[in-house]
């Protein structure tokens, strides 16, 4: 059927509506400029809510499968793609993106300008927007911002999980997690618990973490400002690394301070230059928010990692304890590789803290 995508300040965009039900659907629109990897997109956690446009022309060519998914299901509150394939080609696919997306019950609007929308998003920014068949009804301009929701509650996992049974044992704290983070983990050998964000320090105690991985999830992260000083107090106990939302949790835990970014970064393909080396990694991102450099506390944080293109923050170290955080994803689905040191430097760190232990 025709639809239409309204967005806050009142642009349209005409398509066809796929999938879903009839029924006008809310978010807040954001783009992805990835080639592939729509897949883990459609189930990475930190999409909850946001109306997905896909910058590449074709999608769906490769189909989808059982084994690609990010969480349990898919999160977007809709998706726009220029062309959809009709058909899977892969030989793992079980099923169209059209079927995933109908499945889900995740409306699907194609035959869209999506150019044209971007141009529009990067102009003036992530807004919110309606998917809707009756433009003329439809308000987007009564969509409640992310930056003002609690979304986490809904993504976190509500009872802890356990991956894999190595040697060293990392406790992720939950914030709308991605798999691919816990079962990268278990193919170096570890043991993951996967907890809700909440969880109190001697619930984890008992545990007995060799180290902690603060996770990526959707939304703005001072929804959880009444955690800050829970989460300062765990990175000083164990060695943790901050990942994406985790990053910037961190951050905040230590007297730094964030912002909204005018079109976030979502793709497979950000530059990031290593401060120490020199060294630049071609990073998987997808976020709104970033640490302002200005807020960082004298004393506590260095810049490890900088965005080339923005000049943004994209890594942390701790000058005195052993925290590390990024604002890309090192376990790279989708995306490439490089940067995947960032999890066998973490490693390293958990095993030396082991062996002094050992030899105290």
């Amino acid at each position: 059927m025709k639809g239409y995508i309204k967005l806050e300040n009142e642009e349209l965009f005409e398509g066809t509506i796929e999938t879903g039900e009839q029924q006008d659907i809310y978010g807040e629109i954001v783009f992805f400029t990835g080639m592939t990897g729509y897949q883990e997109v459609m189930t990475d956690p930190s999409f909850y809510g946001q109306i997905v446009v896909f910058t590449y022309p074709l999608i769906g060519n490769y189909g989808w499968n059982p084994s690609d998914y990010e969480s349990h299901h898919p999160q977007p509150a809709g998706l726009v793609i220029s062309e959809a394939s009709p058909d899977a080609f892969h030989y793992e696919a079980d099923q169209t993106i059209k079927e995933a997306a109908e499945h889900a019950g995740i409306p699907l609007v194609t035959g869209v300008d999506t150019r044209t929308l971007v141009k529009n998003i990067r102009e003036k920014g992530d807004m919110g927007a309606v998917i809707t068949t009756s433009p003329a009804e439809a308000d987007p301009g009564s969509y409640e911002p992310i930056g003002s929701k609690m979304l986490i509650d809904d993504v976190t996992i509500q009872t802890p999980e356990t991956i894999g049974d190595g040697e060293e044992h990392i406790v992720l704290l939950d914030f709308g997690y991605k798999h691919s983070m816990a079962h990268r983990l278990k193919e170096k050998g570890c043991k993951v618990t996967v907890i809700p964000y909440d969880t109190d320090k001697r619930e984890i105690a008992s545990l007995h973490p060799d180290g902690l991985l603060f996770s990526n999830g959707p939304g703005n992260p001072k929804q959880l400002h009444h955690l800050l000083g829970h989460y300062r107090e765990l990175s000083r106990l164990y060695p943790s690394l901050g990942i994406c939302m985790g990053h910037q949790l961190l951050a905040l835990a230590y007297g730094a301070d964030t912002e909204k970014l005018r079109f976030g970064h979502r793709g497979a393909n950000q530059p990031v230059q290593d401060t120490a080396t020199g060294r630049v990694f071609m990073t998987s991102q997808n976020h709104s928010y970033v640490v302002k450099e200005d807020s960082l506390p004298a004393g506590e944080f260095t810049v490890r990692f900088k965005n080339i293109n923005d000049q943004s923050i994209e890594g942390l170290s701790h000058t005195s304890h052993d925290i590390t955080t990024v604002q890309f994803h090192p376990e790279a689905h989708p995306g490439p590789a490089d940067s995947e040191e960032i999890l066998d430097q973490f490693l390293e760190h958990l095993k030396n803290k082991g062996r002094e232990k050992t030899y105290a």
